[in-house]
């Protein structure tokens, strides 16, 4: 048996692995091939092209990119053909992945697509253009089975691999200590200071997430250390080309007590009193580790002009979303400035009681995903399989 799979994002290739150790337990003997990340690559996958070329965002990278990205598909294409796959599994990046699923069903393979596209969010058209690409959809989240049923696409909702992983009660202390390690020597006191409060800051992991956000999160930084004496600020970068263009825009600001880490997000999430983050699916990790958060959404002008006249949705963040309520602050776009920012951080660290309860509402939207997603994808994989 071959499987193909592509991936287009870090947190795809999360996911991928997963799928793969569940899929080796019921096909020993398959192979595994297309486009995945380190984390696939450990599970013995095999794949044509390094995962990073796929991660493009927003309207314009794509576009600037299209040459390349179109070769990579059409050789894609014809590399499944040649090897004869018995089904296709595309993990998220729908822009790339759909056109090819479609492609690929015409030729009588199977097709899954792992994670669905905004559908319900905005662009709702593209619905029929799923249903003509794929055999079945897998959802992470319950309201989006929901909608893939109103329109009779079959799908099934598996739940989300990391509310598996994550324990239902977050070791705050544990984490500390493992942050402490990770912290510059002449920092590390600061962990040890009952009083002070730790601020995990997430500005995304691209270039330009950063370049749109980074500015406002750290003045806003500034500003909740002038009325929050205590406060010492953890900020993850995700590479050192990250963390230059970070410790770049922070040496242009008043000294912030501040530490700037490698990697290591969810241990700076999971030893923190509050995280402030761009929207994403770092959200979802903050809601598990049961943080109060604040979620910053921005863009460039044109992307966001033509993103939010295609919006059918309330909010962005994925906590909200699951919640259909705002439980924690959103600051889009405009609205994302300095002042309210830092206002909304100090409240939560201002109101433990407020803390307490959306922790234990975090609790129960945790206990809503963890379904064992990786075992429930692969038994719907071996179903469509399976001869009829």
């Amino acid at each position: 048996m071959h499987i193909g799979i592509v991936v287009g994002e870090a947190s795809g290739d999360i996911l991928g692995a997963s799928l793969l150790n569940a899929l080796k337990k019921r096909f020993p003997s398959c192979h595994f091939s297309g486009i995945g990340g380190v984390n696939m690559l450990e599970q013995g996958f095999e794949s044509l092209v390094p995962q990073d070329r796929l991660a493009v965002m927003g309207l314009i990278e794509p576009l600037k990119r299209l040459p390349e990205l179109l070769r990579i598909r059409k050789n894609l294409y014809h590399h499944f053909l040649n090897e004869k796959i018995d089904v296709f599994i595309g993990i998220d990046s729908p822009d790339f992945n759909l056109s090819l699923e479609k492609r690929l069903r015409q030729q009588n393979i199977k097709t899954v697509h792992y994670v669905s596209p905004s559908v319900w969010a905005w662009r709702q058209g593209r619905i029929k253009g799923i249903k003509a690409s794929v055999d079945w959809m897998l959802t992470l989240l319950p309201f989006e089975a929901a909608f893939y049923k109103k329109h009779n696409v079959p799908v099934t909702f598996v739940g989300h691999p990391l509310a598996d992983q994550f324990p239902l009660v977050n070791d705050t202390q544990k984490a500390r200590k493992a942050l402490f390690g990770l912290l510059p020597k002449k920092n590390q006191h600061y962990l040890q200071q009952d009083e002070v409060k730790v601020i995990a800051c997430l500005p995304g992991s691209r270039r330009v997430e950063v370049d749109h956000i980074g500015s406002t999160l750290w003045q806003a930084l500034v500003d909740l250390s002038a009325s929050h004496h205590s406060v010492h600020c953890i900020i993850p970068a995700l590479n050192a080309e990250r963390r230059e263009q970070i410790e770049t825009q922070l040496s242009q600001l008043p000294k912030l007590s501040v530490s700037v880490i490698d990697g290591n997000s969810q241990t700076a999430m999971a030893a923190a009193d509050c995280v402030v983050m761009a929207s994403g699916t770092t959200t979802l990790e903050a809601m598990l580790l049961k943080k109060p958060m604040v979620v910053v959404y921005k863009k460039d002008v044109l992307s966001y002009w033509l993103i939010s006249r295609m919006l059918t949705v309330d909010h962005v963040s994925l906590p909200n979303l699951l919640a259909d309520e705002e439980v924690v602050p959103e600051f889009i776009q405009d609205a994302a400035t300095p002042e309210s920012i830092s206002k909304a951080i100090a409240h939560w660290l201002d109101n433990p009681v407020l803390v307490g309860r959306l922790q234990q509402r975090f609790t129960e939207l945790h206990q809503q995903l963890r379904v064992n997603a990786s075992e429930t994808a692969a038994d719907v994989i071996e179903h469509l399989l399976s001869p009829t």
